[in-house]
């Protein structure tokens, strides 16, 4: 059973091959590489269980510059400063290594030796989407990290930019019940409303009466990182939906977004073949909106909202174009 690119139990075997190819071929490394030379991403790559995949979408990982990192045990945008959570019980990480539905077996394996990607491919079988409140992925990061004491795998800003903030092989905390099965993702949107009071605040219209994101002045710095991008919804009319028996209205993602997001959502499904590309369904084939139990969340995989989780969330809201997403992704995949 294979582990991940840091922990190769063949190592020594590696070595000596490319040991006797250099003798061979008169190079170092079996592409000629040199040792101390440097390896640069293409920058599409996420991380699971240490293996790198593309995904043809800008990302952006903890460990690159302008990343957000959360496997540090400090805030990020004030080190000083520890959130209320952490004042009564103050566990630095916001992680979890071991998911606590494993079998007895596969976790003290997993205790032992870490995740091997064929092990978390057989134990991860839900992408949960969120919006986040924040309307950036910066400020996304700073109230959950640094305030809240809460993670999440993915991160998507406005332009498109994914941000990774834990290899998926670790717990985060972001879909209470549902985090021992799932990766998630909080997707920048100030989300949906009963009214428009919020919506107006953060949506201004242009001299053709197109909206785009207005962020309050109070957010000095936006983090976007593709210079004076303009935020539009996709949809210019704000959507209408019930969402847990609520009426509520929402502006739609960016296009930027849906493009990133159906590009990692066709990558998850290739890594973690049992996130499946569809969503739950009533049975006359329409989108569920409300939360699940405890049965039918257990026997569901795929892709989940927030709001199926538990009855007291309604992201990713009634603007999310569900059916863009996994069609998407099933055309990338071929299916």
């Amino acid at each position: 059973m294979s582990k991940n690119i840091y922990a190769n139990s063949r190592l020594g075997i590696g070595v000596a091959a490319v040991l006797a190819i250099s003798v061979l071929t008169g190079c170092f490394g079996p592409q000629g590489f040199t040792p101390g030379e440097r390896l640069e991403r293409v920058g599409d790559e996420i991380v699971v269980a240490g293996q790198l995949f593309h995904t043809g979408a800008p990302v952006v990982l903890w460990m690159d510059e302008g990343g957000y990192d959360a496997y540090r045990v400090e805030c990020k945008f004030d080190p000083e400063v520890m959130h209320p959570k952490r004042q009564k019980n103050p566990k630095p990480n916001r992680y979890s290594s071991i998911r606590g539905h494993l079998p007895e077996g596969i976790k003290a394996d997993v205790q032992s030796n870490g995740w091997s990607l064929e092990e978390l491919q057989e134990h991860v079988d839900l992408f949960v989407i969120h919006y986040d409140v924040c309307g950036t992925s910066r400020q996304c990061f700073k109230v959950l990290h640094d305030l809240r004491g809460l993670s999440v795998q993915f991160m998507l800003d406005l332009d498109g930019t994914i941000y990774q903030t834990l290899d998926l092989k670790e717990r985060a905390w972001h879909a209470g019940s549902a985090n021992d099965r799932s990766v998630g993702i909080e997707i920048a949107n100030i989300g949906a409303y009963k009214n428009m009071k919020t919506l107006n605040k953060w949506y201004s219209k242009d001299e053709n009466d197109r909206p785009y994101v207005t962020l309050p002045k109070w957010m000095k710095k936006s983090g976007i990182r593709t210079p004076d991008y303009v935020a539009r919804p996709a949809r210019d009319e704000p959507v209408k939906g019930n969402i847990q028996g609520s009426d509520l209205m929402q502006y739609d993602l960016t296009d930027a977004q849906y493009e990133s997001l159906i590009k990692l959502t066709a990558t998850l499904n290739k890594a973690l073949p049992k996130i499946e590309l569809d969503y739950p369904r009533t049975d006359d084939g329409q989108l569920r909106t409300v939360a699940f139990d405890k049965s039918e969340i257990a026997e569901f995989s795929g892709l989940i909202g927030h709001y199926h989780v538990t009855k007291r969330k309604t992201d990713p809201g009634p603007a999310f174009d569900w059916d863009r997403v996994i069609d998407g992704a099933k055309a990338l995949n071929g299916n």
